[in-house]
């Protein structure tokens, strides 16, 4: 909850984001460690943990623009019991 994870619907797991409020400039680097938002609220694009939201300045708005850069993606874990 306070630390600084994203949901985001497609990118994978592990993945670092920089999120940037356009409202303010401010800007934090998160880690996608759910899968969201739901799909009824397709206008929205990630949601922030409460402790990215508190650095952003947007905890009091809720939703807000945001600018997103990935910054890292894991490498493919493969399995190795596949053949």
């Amino acid at each position: 909850m306070n630390g600084l994870t994203v949901a985001h619907r497609t990118l994978p797991f592990g993945t670092s984001v920089k999120v940037t409020n356009c409202n303010n400039g401010k800007s934090v680097v998160v880690r996608v460690n759910d899968r969201g938002p739901s799909h009824r609220l397709k206008r929205r694009v990630i949601d922030l943990s409460q402790g990215a939201a508190t650095r952003l300045d947007m905890l009091k708005v809720g939703v807000a623009p945001v600018k997103v850069e990935i910054v890292f993606i894991p490498p493919v874990i493969q399995d190795s019991h596949k053949q």
